[in-house]
């Protein structure tokens, strides 16, 4: 790692990452005093903002978390670890009634119930959401708010997280830059480490994640020490908006729960001769069919029209907003869209309450791997397992740290220095990943695209790319190594899922030894 000037001992837990889980464990730990690291002002530039379609729950009549828990296994394609499924579910419902509580404005119902959607691989309606597609946004503006009325919490903003500090086997501060990388690198020292930064799609050149989320957390985590699981599986969302916005605007899967169809451009609806679900088929079936129909020149889109009509506006406006910058009218055109990298399935091992496998550091949200998505994410599992495992994490860490004590305020000052990190590597890197590490995958791609890596860490880049590079390092090594097809990771060279493979545990030393033997 480099060089960091010594900071100071903050006294305080520090949450890297300010999204729904770093904030949700954030006001779980009061009243020890917590210091949140944020690269943006505080409610931006995090995935959790931009998630349209709920929190999965089995909170509606007839269901139950059991028949939850056997989609998320059924959709996890033989790698999701049963027993954290029906642990997850289980708790659904408090989380649910605890942000109603704290303010979160979910869509209600005439008599007050929750409006519920289905979405992909769902056998039911159960994802709770806010003004059809802003679950994410509300929510986040719900523990912003609270955050900022919370004593024990303070945020630092426009600061990086860019590496950890390890001594003796055990995780004791975090070492930060300038977000822009305008300035040297600083070690705070802290009580606990909980890494929230969120996972590594944006690492694709075609994603629907905000530029801020490019497998640092993951990265940060790898280079130091930590065990790694299920890097391969990367999930392609089959409607990303196709209108050449970088990051793509995202077209929510409850479109499609309502009744939208997926045609081609000479308008054959394709889904329905290709899996019984049709387009409620699970997300892995459904991008593939999008690749497929993109790659013959079929210019797939998504239309709401005869289910939605005029109603797209009022009941899904980020939508319908998304496709009026682009010039397109969702009310009469159909909306093309694409696959593009949405959700990293894989991350940093993590036990039932979050820890990693480096002493003193826990991990929460997109950038942990808890066994509960296995191969292929259930729709709406992802802000379920944030809020699960950052309450489970916060209840862990304030019991190893006894009592609760008042800490000054953290006054950061940032040596001058830095050296920001380069567009046209990041871009580079980007391609890499959508043309090699993608919606279909070989042997001879993936061996492109880490020796193309591996050259791009040839002229000792800044941390915070190193980040990136490790993420990258460990998704294709991962891919690579695993010879054959399940979920979110296809092989065309070994198309079918193999007997008995499990879930890949793999460190970056590991993938860093076979990417030098390429």
């Amino acid at each position: 790692m480099s060089a960091a000037a010594e900071g100071p001992d903050t006294g305080r837990v520090i949450v890297v990452g300010a999204g729904i889980a770093g904030l949700y464990a954030a006001l779980h730990l009061a009243p020890h005093p917590v210091l949140v690291i944020s690269p943006e002002p505080l409610g931006e530039g995090a995935s959790s903002a931009w998630a349209q379609g709920g929190i999965a729950a089995a909170i509606g009549p007839g269901d139950s978390p059991a028949d939850h828990a056997a989609d998320t296994v059924r959709a996890g394609a033989g790698t999701v670890v049963e027993t954290v499924a029906a642990s997850v579910t289980a708790e659904a419902r408090a989380h649910i009634l605890e942000l109603t509580g704290r303010g979160a404005p979910f869509d209600r119902d005439a008599r007050g119930g929750y409006v519920l959607s289905r979405e992909a691989a769902h056998s039911r309606a159960r994802v709770v959401r806010v003004k059809g597609d802003q679950a994410g946004r509300e929510i986040m503006a719900t523990l912003v708010a609270e955050v900022r009325r919370t004593a024990s919490v303070q945020v630092l903003e426009g600061v990086s997280a860019t590496g950890l500090a390890v001594e003796a086997g055990r995780v004791t501060g975090v070492t930060v830059t300038a977000a822009d990388g305008h300035s040297g690198a600083v070690t705070l020292r802290g009580r606990a480490v909980l890494l929230a930064g969120g996972g590594a799609a944006g690492l694709y050149a075609r994603t629907t994640n905000p530029p801020r989320v490019r497998g640092q957390a993951l990265g940060l985590a790898a280079r130091a020490g930590a065990m790694v699981a299920d890097a391969e599986f990367m999930q392609f969302h089959p409607t990303a908006i196709d209108t050449g916005e970088d990051p793509a605007p995202l077209a929510t899967e409850a479109l499609r729960g309502e009744g939208a169809r997926l045609i081609d451009r000479n308008g054959r609806r394709f889904m329905a001769t290709l899996h019984p679900d049709a387009e409620l088929a699970p997300r892995d079936v459904v991008a593939r069919a999008i690749f497929a129909a993109e790659r013959d020149g079929l210019r797939p889109a998504l239309d709401t029209r005869g289910c939605l009509g005029e109603a797209i506006d009022a009941r899904f406006p980020e939508v319908a907003s998304a496709c009026r910058r682009a010039g397109i009218d969702p009310v009469a055109q159909p909306i093309p869209v694409t696959a593009a990298a949405h959700y990293h399935m894989g991350g940093v091992e993590v036990t039932g309450p979050g820890r990693s496998s480096l002493l003193g550091l826990w991990v929460v949200g997109e950038a942990s791997a808890t066994g509960l998505h296995g191969a292929n994410r259930l729709a709406s599992n992802g802000l379920l397992e944030a809020l699960v495992y950052a309450r489970r994490a916060a209840a862990d860490m304030a019991e190893r740290l006894g009592a609760a004590r008042a800490m000054p305020s953290v006054a950061l000052i940032l040596p001058p220095g830095g050296r920001p990190v380069d567009p046209e590597a990041v871009a580079i890197l980007r391609r890499l990943m959508s043309e090699h590490v993608g919606v279909v995958r070989t042997a001879e791609g993936l061996r492109t695209a880490l020796r193309g890596i591996a050259a791009l860490e040839r002229d000792a880049p800044p941390a915070a790319f190193l980040n990136m590079t490790a993420a990258a390092t460990l998704i294709a090594a991962a891919a690579l190594l695993r010879e054959e097809s399940r979920g979110g990771h296809f092989r065309n060279d070994f198309p079918l899922p193999r007997q008995g493979a499990g879930r890949s545990r793999l460190t970056l030393a590991e993938a860093m030894t076979l990417r030098d033997t390429l």
